[in-house]
């Protein structure tokens, strides 16, 4: 750990400290002296990947068995205690993801209306499943939500809750391999007025099994909106990230990088959604999804 006053020093200035990380908080100066004497030590162990002589391989692995199981979880209808009213359209959402689901391959499986406990297990339990012959893992939340939070039916729980069961140290057989949730829900309350416009590859370490994967690496989070702000849905037609999202996936799903195929569905969402509505404060209103990715590698839905 570095101490407060002593800058970072680059990879041109190989000063005393440059092999060494810190994080941005203030450091116990007790480990100061153990990293002076750790120094010698460190120096000679190459980092956790291997010799600069290695290719580092960018791609997932898609050769399994199975590209994986993908839970989709639709809620429709709330208890009156949540003060939710009925998402109508989500049941067109969620026809529409399981077809694009199947069709990339994976194994799918609708819910509905599920409470904050059933949600909860659900995901326990699919993270306690073998996915040793599966290339990945998919969720799907359709709900209301607010910031960092999802509803079940009878009450809101935190997003992180339903996800943590599939962290590196808790689901070995997914381990290095995409996790993969898409989210559409609020996340908060704010509007989009929108404006006009005038128009480490040597720390890859494949081959050595000796080393460290963090426990939150490989997983993706695709939301609807960005934090603080409404998410829009037709009655008819179905939110607009999921209509963007199948639309791209059915074009595209077999073709295009992951991160190639969500950039397309926020330039969608963005280009081709404007709300109409009678109450003047919802109408012509803007949305742009967002994306919060830990993934290592890139990911293709094919073989």
């Amino acid at each position: 750990m570095m101490a407060d006053d002593q800058e970072y020093v680059g990879e041109q200035g190989a000063g005393e400290f440059a092999r060494t990380d810190s994080v941005d908080a203030k450091p116990d100066r007790t480990s100061f002296m153990s990293i002076l004497l750790k120094k010698k030590k460190n120096d000679s162990i190459r980092s956790a990947g291997g010799t600069e002589n290695e290719v580092p391989t960018y791609k997932y692995n898609m050769n399994f068995e199975k590209v994986g199981k993908c839970i989709i979880i639709n809620n429709k209808n709330f208890e009156p205690v949540t003060g939710m009213g009925v998402r109508n359209g989500t049941d067109r959402d969620a026809d529409a993801l399981f077809r694009c689901f199947r069709n990339l391959g994976f194994d799918v499986v609708v819910y509905n209306d599920c409470t904050c406990a059933k949600m909860q297990d659900l995901l326990k339990q699919a993270s306690e499943e073998d996915h040793t012959n599966s290339a990945c893992f998919a969720c799907i939340l359709l709900s209301h939500g607010e910031e960092n939070c999802i509803y079940g039916k009878d009450g809101v729980t935190p997003i992180k809750d339903l996800t943590i069961h599939f962290r590196g140290d808790r689901c070995k057989t997914l381990l290095e391999k995409p996790k993969l949730f898409f989210i559409q829900a609020c996340r908060g309350t704010e509007l989009d007025d929108g404006i006009q416009a005038d128009s480490g590859p040597i720390n890859d370490t494949d081959a050595n099994p000796r080393y460290k994967v963090p426990v939150e690496a490989d997983f993706l989070f695709a939301y609807s909106t960005v934090p603080g702000y409404y998410s829009w849905r037709n009655p008819g037609r179905g939110s607009w990230f999921v209509q963007a999202l199948c639309s791209i996936l059915e074009e595209h799903g077999k073709d295009l990088e992951i991160m190639q195929i969500l950039t397309r569905v926020n330039y969608r969402v963005a280009r081709h959604f404007e709300s109409q509505s009678d109450d003047p404060r919802l109408n012509e209103k803007k949305q742009i999804p967002c994306v919060v990715s830990m993934l290592t590698k890139e990911l293709h839905f094919r073989k």
